[in-house]
């Protein structure tokens, strides 16, 4: 608190609506300086909403604005856009990248705050024609890096860099700004492994000790309870509890969330390899597999999938785990060779791969997964239209779409997967991530592959849908026959899901265990060959 006990931040009576849809009803909460708040609550509860009224995110204005009051130190405040935010001294992480691509990791930490020294030119014509002060650049970009107290390459590219690499840049940025006094991180340990979330849950930890308050937004439950002081969970628009950490725990937190009990797919002993797969063909053979894809190289890497099997690839951030399906379905240069039900597979021709009934659900939803100003029901149906002249009307020579089929399918998955939206003729730009997550998910299913590769399929999903995307999967592998190649940062994950799991180290494949196996066998693996 303040020195007169005033609360740093205090959000009162907060209403939102969006066209008449209530999204935030009533909302109260207060943070005082050092504390750290998670924020907890299901896709579609209000927390973006929330957080974007804080930031004085330009939608807000745009849409009418909201009621209620936020107080800052107790004054009251409305930010009218971001820039007041951060002047004020509140920063955001969000969950989608803002980052410029051509730009390395110092340009981005310290864009439009560069710090510049004089020079014979500008002593004579002024402060305009001074020049960049690298060095100075180079020492604030690596003290906020060393904040964290994880290593980045502060000379890489973004569009370089592997993903995870990138989230930590985006907090390094806000980290690196002397007036900082609140920053709210909205997921920011969805595209981290164990060990980088661990390390940043620490940074989280030195911030609130400088008396910097953190808002932690995070479906990772155990990370609130291992890093917050006090918990507010939302559901529907609502505040349903706002309690100290120590008194909550993961179930409490999630039947607070979803208002029911939830069964979790990792709170499931793992399962051993099926029987009916230990003695499978060989659907897939990859042989000497090389990808150049930046951050994610993949340098030799040979595996044997079997038919009917759901095959875990794991391992830390920028190993290469991302690379192979990304490079075997022509998404990046590669070589070597794969082999699929006996055939050659051609590589960097990704026509080539859809065309043998293999799909791919990209780790990027919104930057290769989606058509974001695009219906539901096109991006659902494009893909299996485009390919395989599904959902198509003919009559001889000419096509034409098939709005009652497409209509359908939509539906079809909508229910199947229980996406959020306010018709299935919405735009996918207008989701929460999670469900757009799941729009990339049944795009996929509606192509009824016979090989499905899926790259981190639950980042950014809550808890309750969690469970409901993995068990989508095993339902989609077991009722259809596909044969799915799951590629994540969660090691739980696959061992909840996957009946045999890889571990990718230094671009090659440090070994293959059985789910079963212990996380102490895994957690080896992959520090094997670190790069």
């Amino acid at each position: 608190m303040t020195n007169n006990g005033t609360p740093l931040l205090r959000m009162q009576n907060i209403k939102k609506d969006f066209f008449g849809n209530q999204v935030l009803t009533d909302i109260n909460f207060t943070l005082e300086a050092g504390q750290v708040l998670g924020l907890c609550g299901e896709n579609g509860a209000g927390k973006s909403t929330l957080m974007k009224i804080l930031f004085g995110m330009d939608v807000i204005r745009e849409t009418g604005g909201y009621d209620g009051d936020v107080l800052l130190n107790g004054q009251k405040t409305e930010f009218k856009t971001p820039f007041d935010a951060l002047a004020a001294g509140i920063g955001m992480v969000h969950q989608e990248f803002s980052l410029i691509p051509g730009f390395t990791a110092t340009e981005n930490i310290l864009l439009n705050r560069e710090p510049k020294k004089k020079n014979v030119i500008s002593e004579v014509f002024g402060d305009r024609l001074n020049t960049l002060d690298y060095k100075e650049m180079d020492r604030r970009s690596g003290e906020a890096i060393r904040k964290m107290g994880v290593e980045i390459d502060a000379g890489m590219t973004i569009s370089s860099m592997p993903v995870g690499h990138k989230q930590f840049t985006e907090i390094a940025r806000e980290l690196s700004k002397d007036q900082l006094k609140l920053l709210i991180l909205d997921e920011p340990t969805a595209v981290l492994t164990e060990k980088e979330a661990e390390a940043l849950l620490d940074s989280i930890r030195n911030m609130a000790a400088q008396g910097i308050a953190v808002i932690f937004i995070t479906h990772r439950l155990h990370e609130i309870l291992a890093v917050c002081d006090k918990v507010v969970v939302m559901r529907d628009g609502y505040v349903v509890k706002d309690v100290p950490a120590a008194e909550a725990s993961v179930s409490d937190i999630t039947r607070w969330m979803v208002g029911r009990e939830v069964q979790k797919a990792a709170a499931a002993p793992a399962e051993p390899v099926r029987a009916e797969n230990r003695d499978a063909r060989v659907v897939m053979s990859i042989r000497n597999l090389w990808v150049d894809m930046p951050g994610e190289t993949v340098r030799d890497v040979s595996l044997d999938i079997r038919d009917g099997e759901i095959f875990g690839i794991g391992g830390l951030a920028g190993q290469g785990k991302l690379g192979i399906p990304n490079g075997i379905m022509g998404l990046y240069q590669a070589g070597g060779t794969v082999e699929f039900d006996g055939k050659p597979i051609q590589l960097n021709s990704p026509r080539k791969c859809l065309d043998a009934s293999l799909a791919f659900v990209s780790e990027d939803r919104r930057g290769v997964g989606l058509l974001l100003d695009e219906s539901l029901e096109w991006n659902v149906a494009f893909p299996a239209m485009q390919i395989q002249n599904k959902f198509l009307k003919k009559y001889g020579p000419v096509r034409w779409r098939d709005e009652k089929a497409i209509h359908a399918v939509t539906k079809k998955y909508i229910d199947a997967l229980e996406i959020k939206c306010t018709s299935s003729r919405q735009n996918a730009r207008e989701l929460s991530g999670g469900n757009q997550q799941k729009i990339c998910l049944a795009k996929a299913f509606a192509l009824e592959p016979r090989f499905l590769f899926v790259s981190e399929p639950t980042r950014g999903i809550d808890v309750g849908a969690k469970a409901l995307v993995l068990d989508a999967l095993k339902r989609f592998n077991r009722e259809s026959g596909v044969t799915v190649v799951m590629i994540s940062s969660e090691l739980e994950e696959l061992r909840q899901t996957c009946d045999r799991i890889a571990i990718i180290s230094g671009g090659q494949v440090a070994g293959i265990l059985p789910a079963a196996d212990s996380s102490e066998d895994f957690g080896a693996l992959m520090v094997s060959k670190v790069i």
